[in-house]
């Protein structure tokens, strides 16, 4: 989520009770130009004045919808109900000199993993070649041939609409050189195309990142290289989310190889209660 440009309970103030200000929401997501807000099922009947107060504060949005269901499935896809404005949740979003469409109700879309996508491309050293397992519209794909000089970025995902756009990102961003778009699941596609050709693995999937560790494992060159890991942790107040995740990952990790070392890891953000979207970043030396 990000803030507003103003406080939305403040733009409200004059219009609810102050107990239905205390369950409004501060803050919600901006993709290009259309919001995404969530409102308590509670004060569902202020939906529409709550997207009209957006609107207000953020004159490029365009269309304003309500998240009604959390982020699930295998496409990682979120329920949406139209408010107000354009009827259309297909839009293009910019970020660090890239432009991305996409539609949020076909593929999944975060801005709030802007910083996280340039953390990672600045990584990426010239001439690697970099698998993304879980590539949706191409975000750190793309931005990894924009900010880098990879020989090849192999971008994989198993949802058809989210490669389409994929495709469109590519053409674009003008990285038809280096991005190159793969329909299908990681696993399959690693066994029958991406064995052993990979510098560095990207996982940006925390719900099946753990589950596809040993084929970003397989997809590594004999000689090693690296893994960004994805996961959720559950942290309690006296524990680590990173560590919890790193001993896991560890755990998983020395049954298929012999040295490796995380050499580093952060909170990527906050998901609920005490828990959390690390990453890890996995150096693979044999």
């Amino acid at each position: 989520m990000i803030p507003l440009k103003g406080n939305l309970k403040e733009v409200l103030a004059e219009k609810l009770e102050p107990q239905q200000l205390k369950q409004i929401y501060k803050t919600y997501d901006v993709v290009g130009d259309i919001a995404i807000v969530r409102v308590p099922e509670a004060q569902s009947s202020l939906s529409k004045l709550i997207a009209e107060a957006v609107m207000d504060t953020h004159r490029e949005v365009k269309s304003v919808w309500r998240q009604v269901s959390s982020v699930s499935g295998d496409y990682r896809l979120r329920g949406l109900e139209f408010l107000l404005g354009e009827k259309t949740t297909e839009t293009r979003y910019k970020e660090h000199g890239c432009v991305y469409k996409t539609d949020l109700r076909k593929a999944y879309f975060s801005p709030r993993l802007s910083y996280e996508r340039l953390r990672i491309a600045k990584l990426v050293q010239p001439k690697e070649v970099v698998f993304n397992m879980f590539a949706g519209v191409g975000c750190y794909s793309i931005s990894i041939a924009k900010h880098s000089q990879p020989q090849k970025v192999y971008s994989v995902d198993v949802n058809s609409s989210a490669v389409q756009y994929l495709r469109e990102n590519i053409r674009l961003n003008r990285t038809e050189k280096v991005v190159v778009p793969i329909q299908g699941d990681a696993k399959t596609v690693t066994e029958q195309q991406l064995q052993n050709v990979a510098d560095r693995v990207l996982m940006p999937l925390p719900e099946k990142a753990y589950e596809y560790l040993d084929y970003a494992l397989l997809a590594l060159k004999p000689t090693g290289g690296w893994i960004h890991y994805y996961g959720f942790e559950y942290a309690k107040k006296n524990e680590d989310p990173i560590e919890k995740a790193e001993m896991k990952v560890s755990e998983k990790m020395r049954r298929q190889c012999k040295e490796f070392q995380v050499e580093f890891g952060r909170i990527v953000r906050p998901i609920g209660p005490r828990w959390y979207q690390v990453v890890l970043d996995i150096q693979v030396k044999t």
